[in-house]
């Protein structure tokens, strides 16, 4: 049968529609002439035909209304053919004008049947495609490959999702019901579709086998957004969302653009609100360097000072091919203002001098360091070269160029660190802290714990090895992070360096503490998984320097609430830069004999609260 073939040809839909838009002229004049057509109508009849059967075909060519899939008929596809006949019509009362004018007074077609065969046609032509789709949706496919399907909002973007359901090759979808939170919409229908309350969402969701619920809001509050996921999971039902309307292809939305929701987009919170003005007067115009620029956390940071129109942006990093991505990145947006890529270590200290001096810089967003707790445990030497030296070095040469502000980006393991990592972040906390200067540079610090999707983090690994079948592993069933997104951490770093003073230590509230196997279950059914049966958890044991439980305050810290309501001000012990500074030198001094010991020795006289857990360096705390 044609029709089950994967496209109709073309030619045959060709003659099909020649053949309605002929039925269509014969129909028009039985109509015309109350089904008994006059002799004198009737003898120019043949050529009438052949005449019309020409400029329909023409039209047909031209316009190509044959070429496009019947059983994927849209609206647009509709209005084609609409065109296409009309274009048709109005050439035939064009040559009725001419034989009227030019040739003899007489009408070669009634103008009466040109009306009733463009309605006749159109309606022919359109029906024709709608009983294809309709009996391709409705009897071509097997109850097997029906698939139940919500979709959550009944705005352009739902309207859009259903549509390009309809359009899918692949299985047969039915939508059985838009939700929606508009009271003027409820009760009503769209494209034949009831519209419900989100209420509703539980009644359906257990009388009904619903495979997805997509999700077709742009704006939708978290919370409710979790508990509609929470809800969803528990019945097995997959969660897509469509994609912002700036990210479909020419405008339309393609099928394989519906995704799977991301776990990011449940961790996230309210939108946070920046005092653009303070801002702007922070940044406009300023020239502005920083480190770790190509990292997940520098690269946002760029993203986001490019908004304030800075004059320059001096960028900097180690990292070659990261750095060639923000360059090809940053110049593709056509930036108002200068921007210089440096390929750069941090720890050279001759290079960072000439790069100040040559630039001297307003801000500084110290964004670079060593980031990876097992990694750094292994290498603490790398640890305190880079985090505490390399941050003492841009520190330094931002006091001695008169920089105004020197941003320094930090970590939640900064505090009662158990590792290497948390431990030289600290160091880095504490001297910068001292070199705090009401009349010179003013150093802040932002501390935070760990950002979604960057380099190396949890859900990435997570996500990579569910795509990989699995296991995903974990280091302990009880250990629990603070997460907040790239752009919320970045939009508080900018927002605490703009209100800050000089001296604080900033903590931004990072909501709740997230269990990672929680946070591995949910990936897991995200991604339309069933836990030990399609993939399973394995528990690895905690890794050199991990601990259950991250914390955002040392216990001989507190704080006080800021402008903003998720920026605290810690309060922390001074230290003056003399005395801090002859420990670095110490500590810095044992770097060339790479005793790890004697490294670590050092950094716990320097930081007392530092006790090394699930570590070797745990006898050095006895």
């Amino acid at each position: 049968m044609l029709l089950t073939r994967e496209n109709t040809p073309r030619w045959l839909i060709f003659l099909i529609d020649l053949a309605i838009a002929l039925s269509a002229v014969i129909l028009a004049y039985m109509l015309r002439f109350n089904f008994a057509i006059p002799a004198r109508e009737l003898r120019p009849l043949p050529q009438i035909l052949l005449y019309m059967a020409v400029v329909r075909s023409a039209s047909f060519i031209i316009a190509r209304s044959y070429a496009g899939i019947i059983r994927y008929t849209s609206t647009g596809d509709a209005l084609r053919v609409f065109g296409t006949v009309f274009a048709g019509s109005i050439f035939f009362a064009l040559t009725n004008l001419c034989t009227f004018f030019i040739i003899g007074h007489f009408f070669f077609i009634p103008f009466s049947v040109i009306i009733i065969d463009f309605l006749a046609t159109s309606f022919g032509m359109i029906a024709f495609r709608l009983l294809v789709k309709l009996v391709y949706l409705e009897f071509l496919h097997t109850d097997r490959e029906k698939v139940n399907v919500l979709i959550y909002g009944a705005g352009e973007a739902g309207i859009t999702a259903k549509r390009t359901l309809d359009r899918d090759a692949g299985t047969r979808y039915k939508v059985l019901a838009f939700l929606d939170d508009s009271p003027n919409k409820q009760g009503k229908k769209l494209e034949g579709v009831d519209i419900l309350s989100p209420d509703r969402l539980d009644d359906l969701l257990s009388a009904k086998d619903i495979s997805q619920i997509i999700l077709a809001v742009m704006h939708i509050d978290p919370a409710k957004k979790q508990a509609l996921v929470d809800k969803c999971l528990a019945y097995h039902t997959r969660v897509l969302a469509v994609p912002p309307m700036i990210r479909w292809i020419n405008g339309e939305l393609s099928f394989n653009q519906i995704k799977n929701i991301n776990i990011e987009d449940l961790l996230e919170r309210e939108e946070i609100k920046l005092d653009e003005n303070r801002l702007s007067q922070e940044i406009t115009g300023k020239t502005i360097l920083v480190s770790g620029a190509a990292g997940s956390i520098g690269s946002e940071l760029v993203r986001q000072l490019g908004r304030f129109a800075p004059r320059k942006l001096i960028l900097i990093d180690q990292a070659e091919t990261p750095l060639h991505y923000l360059e090809l990145e940053t110049l593709a947006g056509n930036p108002s203002f200068e921007v210089e890529f440096i390929l750069c270590d941090i720890c050279n200290e001759n290079r960072m001098r000439k790069i100040f001096s040559a630039f001297r810089p307003d801000l500084v967003y110290h964004a670079a360091a060593y980031k990876h707790v097992p990694m750094m445990e292994n290498n603490p030497a790398e640890a305190v070269l880079t985090n505490v030296r390399g941050t003492r070095i841009i520190a330094d040469l931002s006091v001695e160029t008169g920089v105004r502000k020197f941003i320094m980006i930090s970590t939640d393991k900064a505090v009662n660190p158990t590792n290497v990592m948390g431990a030289s972040k600290r160091i880095a906390e504490i001297y910068t802290q001292a070199l705090n200067s009401p009349a010179g540079t003013r150093f802040i610090t932002t501390r935070f714990g760990n950002v979604l999707g960057s380099n190396g983090s949890v859900i990435p690994m997570f996500r990579s090895q569910i795509e990989k079948g699995g296991p995903v592993t974990i280091t302990h069933p009880d250990v629990t992070r603070f997460f907040m997104t790239i752009p919320e951490a970045c939009q508080l770093v900018l927002e605490a360096g703009a209100c800050g003073l000089g001296g604080e230590i900033f903590i931004f509230d990072m909501g709740k503490s997230v269990r990672i196997v929680d946070l591995a279950k949910k990936m897991i059914q995200l991604s339309g998984l069933t836990l030990d049966k399609d993939i399973q958890i394995r528990y690895i044991g905690l890794r050199p320097g991990e601990k259950l439980f991250e914390e955002l305050l040392n216990v001989e810290e507190n704080t006080i609430p800021t402008h903003h309501p998720l920026i605290l001000a810690a309060k922390v012990r001074p230290c003056a830069a003399e005395v801090i500074g002859h420990e670095i030198d110490e500590l810095t001094g044992m770097l060339p004999g790479r005793n790890n010991f004697e490294i670590i020795r050092k950094m716990k006289q320097i930081v007392p609260e530092y006790k090394s857990q699930n570590s070797v360096y745990e006898e050095l705390d006895n």
